[in-house]
């Protein structure tokens, strides 16, 4: 039997909630509909969906970027497509820093939705299984992070990560005293390649800064996530 895949449409305007219902039911998708961030907010408050597609300029007080990010701390295993007339580099990258798996600029052809949709979705089932396959706890020094649970804690002290920055602190601790290039950590917090040391240095650099903040007792001076110049980074692991 075919599982349905349960889908929240978030999107101010009534022709592209329109559009989108009918291309994703067709595809077999339950769609679950909401006009503002306010409302999408309050739908997932105690529903999980397998995906969420939402436009990132929402009328009213809650933007897309604000659902987003309450979809990575509430549901961080649901699939996320952006959907926007907004298609600046700013606004692509604030959304990737969130955790969207997909972006895509209006107008949106049916085929490239859905396949952009089955994408992201394949994505997020991938990283499921390779957590399924992962040891279920890393320990190193006064971290500890449960693959399982998704749980990473500090000293015996819960840290608040997002799924993006749980990643990343991970895979550093899984390769502690390696040098981790920036193209590799891009791969591990955006699931996608690039191909410019560049842009991979400016992706990365924020996501270090951002869990330095949670992890460092002196993010200014760090002790466990340090640079290695010209190079990229490294976890030092405890004597």
């Amino acid at each position: 039997m075919t599982v349905q895949v349960r889908t929240l449409v978030v999107d101010d305007e009534q022709g592209t909630r329109f559009f989108l219902e009918q291309a994703l039911q067709r595809a077999g998708h339950v769609v679950v509909m909401a006009s503002s961030g306010e409302e999408a907010l309050e739908r997932l408050r105690e529903t999980a969906f397998d995906l969420v597609i939402l436009d990132l300029n929402l009328g009213g007080r809650i933007d897309g970027l604000r659902v987003l990010e309450a979809v990575r701390w509430r549901w961080p295993g649901t699939a996320a497509v952006i959907l926007t007339g907004q298609g600046s580099l700013e606004s692509a990258m604030a959304a990737i820093r969130e955790g969207v798996d997909r972006y895509l600029l209006k107008p949106v052809e049916v085929d490239e939705l859905r396949q952009a949709v089955q994408e992201a979705l394949d994505q997020r089932r991938e990283m499921a299984r390779l957590l399924e396959e992962e040891e279920e706890i890393l320990q190193q020094g006064p971290f500890s992070v449960d693959l399982k649970k998704l749980i990473a804690t500090l000293d015996g002290q819960p840290l608040e990560l997002t799924a993006r920055e749980f990643a990343l602190l991970a895979h550093l601790i899984r390769n502690a005293d390696r040098v981790l290039s920036p193209k590799e950590l891009v791969q591990v917090v955006g699931q996608y390649e690039v191909e410019d040391m560049y842009e991979a240095r400016q992706v990365v650099k924020w996501y270090i800064h951002r869990l330095r903040r949670k992890v460092e007792p002196e993010p200014g001076k760090p002790r466990y996530i340090v640079n290695v110049r010209g190079v990229g980074y490294r976890f030092v692991s405890s004597e």
